[in-house]
């Protein structure tokens, strides 16, 4: 199913341009812009949140623990070399 989405004539050019070096369809390059869009997007939320929780003395040093409790995890059921 197509969608018709106005976007400037510079756009565009860059578009084709694009589409013509990478020799790929334009709606697979707009495809990948929106998806590494979304994954910018994230990972600035992710960068926030966890920018909040170091600036949070408690809730920081439970996350250290927390850390702490499953770094002991990690050698579990394994023999030692």
């Amino acid at each position: 199913m197509g969608t018709t989405v106005r976007i400037s004539e510079r756009a565009k050019r860059v578009l084709e341009e694009l589409a013509a070096r990478e020799g790929k369809k334009i709606r697979e390059l707009v495809d990948e812009a929106v998806e590494l869009y979304r994954r910018r997007v994230f990972l600035e939320e992710v960068n926030r949140a966890f920018r909040s929780l170091r600036e949070d003395p408690a809730s920081w040093a439970a996350e250290e623990e927390e850390r702490r409790v499953w770094e002991a995890t990690l050698g579990d059921g394994l023999e030692e070399e």
